[in-house]
Order: structure tokens, then C-alpha cells, then sequence
């Protein structure tokens, strides 16, 4: 967790004071910054699977796998 940046938001943006800050659990500051549960990243899907797969490729040869399995 961030807490130095999450801190900079409460005080700044929110203007929090320091101690209405602390005393908010990590997902209220988040909430109140506009943050909502599932509203995160898409799942991945087959297409984004393969660009990872093509970007962070096996170390293991493609030949060698062939005679693994």
C-alpha cells in the first residue's frame, strides 16, 4: 500500500485532517476518492493471455516443450 501517496490524497484532495484520515480504514479513503469494489481491471481474456505470452515468452525452447509432453 501506498501510504504516503494514499496520505497526499486524504490531505489534499479529500482535505482530511490527519487524524480523520487515520482514523478511516485503507477501503473508505478509497471509496471516498471514487474508488468502487470490482471497478478495477477487466479479466483477462484470450486475446491478452496470448500479448502476455508473446511479450513474457518461456524460457524453455518451443522444441523442447514438443518432446515434454
Amino acid at each position: 500500500m501506498d501510504w504516503p501517496g494514499l496520505l497526499r490524497l486524504g490531505l489534499t484532495r479529500l482535505r482530511l485532517r490527519p487524524a480523520e484520515f487515520w482514523a478511516l480504514s485503507p477501503v473508505e479513503v478509497l471509496l471516498m476518492l471514487g474508488w468502487a469494489p470490482g471497478a478495477g481491471m477487466a479479466p483477462l481474456t484470450r486475446a491478452g493471455l496470448a500479448q502476455l505470452q508473446a511479450a513474457f515468452p518461456d524460457e524453455r525452447g518451443a522444441e523442447q516443450e514438443q518432446t515434454d509432453g
